[in-house]
């Protein structure tokens, strides 16, 4: 009983204590703010809210990532320029320096064969005839069209990023495809003064005189790049879906970075097509049907003639229009292909056409490989 009472007593002290003092074990005192200046911080309370994303017309640079280390898309934004990816080769990495010596030696080699043709004809007065002196503007074309992309190939395989500006890009598919007009241009020329010479040779030095001839020429130049001028104007104003292209340079595969065209750009290219292509093919196959049936029905020596003269052009012309349809099936016509497939169809459009248009016409036009072998060194001996 007195032991219940004494805890009693005990238990009625503790709560008359004052509030302001409590004992710790061991005998140590603490007030209250104490006990809240011990406490641990507590953290401020923060909302979480995403990061504001930047503009779409800005572009920021990752600081842990190199420039290397970019995509190709962001490499055509970040210099607030368009710049579009010429995506086409393989494996560039590794095979980077094979693809410069092949461009050096395409470009030698174009350069130096087409070259010979344009002094051959240039030097001997007997070879100042029109037929000839449309076979070395046709040089200097092939030259001109190589120059147009080999240079950039170059200078592409060996920077650390294969890009061209959308400006650039437009410059080069409008040299390179209103000379590549021209040369058909020059076919159709070479054809028609084939057909005057042999079906109408009394009016032939009329027809095919020296002011009509420098005409003809500075035609076959003008019209085909007053119409590609058309059209790119017109293809420039058209919104932008992309900014990698299929190929090695830019041809018609930059169609493909811009929404659909508008239906009246459909029908310009489309007449621009038969005018440019179409008709001037019909006119060529024309004018030799009419040369070989005239031929055949002569005597050996016109036959002789004719063929010695109008088979090298012939064999260009059906060159020059497969190149045309496999440049169309690749950009234009919807085809599934591979990397390595298109690259090598591109190559084929940059090689064989201007390499083997001066070997033909060499090899095949007698006048001509008769001055060539003269500039051997070993033939004066």
């Amino acid at each position: 009983m007195q032991k219940l009472q004494k805890t009693l007593h005990v238990f009625l002290q503790h709560q008359h204590r004052s509030p302001s003092e409590f004992r710790l074990r061991g005998g140590a005192s603490v007030t209250p703010a104490k006990i809240r200046n011990t406490s641990p911080p507590q953290r401020p309370i923060t909302s979480h809210r995403p990061p504001p994303r930047p503009s779409p017309n800005v572009f920021i640079y990752p600081s842990p990532a190199p420039l290397a280390a970019l995509d190709h898309v962001a490499m055509a934004q970040w210099n607030g320029t368009t710049t579009l990816v010429l995506g086409g080769y393989v494996d560039l990495e590794t095979f980077r320096y094979l693809y410069f010596s092949l461009w050096v030696l395409f470009y030698f080699l174009i350069v130096s064969s087409n070259c010979v043709i344009i002094y051959v004809v240039k030097i001997h007065p007997s070879l100042h005839e029109p037929m000839y002196v449309f076979i070395a503007a046709l040089s200097l074309n092939s030259i001109l069209i190589s120059t147009t992309v080999y240079p950039k190939l170059m200078v592409d395989v060996l920077s650390r990023r294969q890009v061209a500006s959308y400006s650039g890009c437009l410059l080069q598919v409008f040299i390179f495809y209103s000379l590549a007009a021209t040369d058909l241009m020059l076919l159709s020329t070479m054809a028609y003064d084939r057909y005057v010479s042999i079906c109408r040779p009394l009016q032939y030095a009329i027809v095919m005189g020296k002011t009509r001839v420098c005409v003809y020429l500075a035609l076959a130049w003008f019209l085909p790049a007053c119409f590609v001028a058309v059209v790119i104007i017109l293809q420039s104003q058209q919104k932008l879906i992309g900014l990698v292209l299929e190929g090695i340079f830019c041809n018609t595969t930059v169609a493909k970075v811009h929404s659909k065209n508008p239906t009246f750009l459909v029908v310009l290219i489309f007449f621009g097509i038969i005018n440019v292509v179409f008709l001037p093919m019909v006119f060529i196959l024309f004018t030799y049907v009419r040369i070989f049936r005239v031929a055949f029905r002569s005597r050996g020596e016109v036959r002789a003639k004719a063929v010695e003269t109008c088979l090298p052009h012939v064999m260009v012309l059906i060159l020059f229009t497969f190149f045309i349809i496999l440049d169309l099936m690749v950009a234009v016509v919807e085809i599934k292909l591979s990397k390595i497939l298109r690259l090598i169809l591109s190559l084929q459009i940059l090689v064989y056409n201007p390499l083997l248009n001066p070997i033909i016409y060499g090899l095949k036009m007698k006048e001509i490989w008769k001055r060539i072998k003269r500039l051997a060194p070993l033939s004066n001996k």
